[in-house]
């Protein structure tokens, strides 16, 4: 698929022009008019089709994207920063705190520092929630999140 379509496959019924296409590309971080993208939102996404390798982290944003394309109330992103270096990780989770307002948002991820604002942590281990709370109260309790981000910490900083 094109990049324009890779996109809007979110949601087939939108219509698909390329105000609505830069609108979630800024979103997501994505410019159209990298050299990675030869053809704009044309551009086939694919070597196997003739067209160009994204890195991990343009196929991260790309994924992202499509989550921002669609018109929605509720948002699962899993490891949605996995490919991403910490700088580029805090931008993208900036514009999703901007983009989310209002809904509800569910992040997997074992990068912590991206959960640090969230109204709500998780903390499963072993496949069984061992903690629950903002990053503070658990941060003040030093149990397994508090263990994990100060392991984590140095990237974030």
């Amino acid at each position: 698929m094109t990049l324009g379509e890779n996109i809007s496959i979110s949601d087939v019924s939108a219509i698909t022009g390329e105000n609505a296409l830069d609108n979630t590309c800024v979103q997501a971080g994505i410019d159209k008019s990298d050299k990675s993208f030869t053809d704009g939102y044309e551009t086939m996404l694919s070597r196997e089709f003739d067209g160009v390798d994204l890195s991990g982290g343009e196929w991260q944003r790309v994924a992202i994207a499509r989550s921002f394309f669609r018109a929605h109330r509720f948002i699962v992103l899993d490891e949605p920063t996995a490919a991403i270096d910490p700088i580029e990780e805090a931008k993208v989770f900036n514009r999703f705190a901007e983009v989310s307002k209002g809904k509800t948002a569910v992040i997997i991820t074992h990068r912590l520092g991206s959960v640090k604002f969230a109204d709500r942590i998780l903390v499963m281990k072993q496949g069984k929630l061992v903690e629950q709370g903002r990053h503070a109260e658990l941060m003040t309790a030093g149990g397994e999140y508090a263990r994990l981000y100060k392991s984590q910490e140095q990237w974030y900083q």
